[in-house]
């Protein structure tokens, strides 16, 4: 098997779980899980970034999207309902 081979597969796999978990995102009625859900794809995406050959825009969305985004997006959860309701 060819390297490029090997490297082109791993990255269908990372952009197959970036798909997910941004659908994952977009349909969990828990808001806590999809903000966790959010930062999966925010890490998936950074490896995508470092597999591309850009490390430095890979630390920057590992600290921003899934550190920095996550845990006012958490904080904001803890301070309101974390449940999304019932339309009538």
């Amino acid at each position: 098997m060819n390297v490029l081979t090997v490297d082109a597969i791993i990255q269908f796999g990372i952009l197959i779980g970036i798909l997910v978990t941004a659908y994952l995102t977009i349909t969990f009625r828990d808001l806590l899980s999809a903000a966790l859900a959010s930062a999966a794809m925010s890490l998936l995406l950074s490896l995508e970034f470092y597999m591309l050959h850009a490390p430095d825009v890979a630390i920057a969305e590992a600290a921003v999207g899934a550190g920095v985004v996550t845990a006012i997006v958490v904080y904001g959860i803890a301070k309101t309902e974390r449940w999304e309701r019932e339309a009538p």
